[in-house]
């Protein structure tokens, strides 16, 4: 039996394919080596793995993740894979490589995350050829989740939301500006509370279209002018994108790439899907 996952900073989606070839998928919390180690993940797995998996009969686990770009931070993950899958052959990718493989299979393109992080890269149809870095939510990140989610914040914290929205957030959320910078400064994985405000600019898009669009607008303008315009001939590409905030907000993120003079490919949700025909149609030819 083998394992095929695709992790991000927030969620991670499974798929297991059995002896007789059925594909079983599950979800477990996301796991950024960045913010989680090792023994976090082992309890967090242990705990939310489904009752029914065997782990000591996996062969095979294919984990890509969200900041399991470097050497250091892949042992991080392959270290807690190993204690939970301990009869397996781990092996552990970076995110951005599975949306490539997702999107674009074995052909080459640009492919980009816009989740609750953001990353971009060429892609020749079987490695990523060129990155340029995102810096992750304090420098950059440009059109994520965290992004927007930050952008959120400052607004209903400095007054700037269009006032019945601002009702709206504190309805929903009761934080004041006290609590805000609590949680971003002293409690753990501020990348994720951010981003998940993104999700109270789409619940309201209908009632504040012009608050909606310019912010989602700003973001992806950013995400343009700091990352994809400095891929050498980027209009020579059409954008293939995976990712919450990049499907959700697909019509604002054409009207952007519109203005950039690129074109729009493949936008999807989740990779997973796609990622398990690439390891069942391609890897295993």
């Amino acid at each position: 039996m083998i394992v095929i996952a695709d992790g991000g900073s927030t969620k991670t989606n499974w798929c297991l394919i059995n002896e007789a070839g059925r594909k079983i998928l599950f979800n477990t919390e996301g796991y950024n080596p960045y913010f989680s180690k090792t023994d976090y993940i082992v309890e967090s797995l242990r705990k939310s793995l489904p009752d029914h998996l065997e782990t000591e009969k996996l062969t095979e686990v294919n984990y890509y993740g969200a900041g399991c770009s470097t050497e250091t931070n892949r042992k991080i993950v392959a270290d807690a894979m190993q204690q939970v899958f301990p009869n397996a052959k781990i092996n552990i990718g970076h995110d951005l490589l599975a949306s490539c493989r997702a999107l674009l299979g074995d052909e080459p393109g640009f492919a980009a995350i816009l989740g609750t992080g953001t990353n971009s890269c060429l892609y020749n149809g079987k490695d990523i050829t060129l990155n340029i870095d995102s810096l992750g939510y304090f420098l950059g990140d440009e059109g994520s989740g965290c992004f927007i989610g930050k952008k959120i914040l400052s607004d209903y914290m400095k007054g700037y939301m269009p006032k019945g929205l601002r009702e709206s957030f504190y309805d929903n959320y009761a934080l004041t500006n006290e609590d805000i910078f609590d949680h971003i400064y002293n409690k753990p994985l501020p990348n994720r509370f951010c981003a998940g405000f993104s999700k109270f600019v789409y619940d309201y898009k209908d009632s504040y279209e012009d608050y909606t669009f310019n912010t989602i607008d700003y973001a992806f303008t950013a995400f343009f002018d700091n990352l994809v315009t400095h891929y050498p001939n980027y209009k020579d590409y059409k954008l293939n994108c995976v990712g919450s905030v990049g499907y959700s907000f697909r019509d604002i993120l054409s009207v952007v790439a519109d203005r950039y003079e690129m074109g729009i490919g493949k936008i999807i949700r989740s990779p997973i899907d796609d990622l398990v025909d690439y390891h069942v149609n391609i890897v295993n030819k």
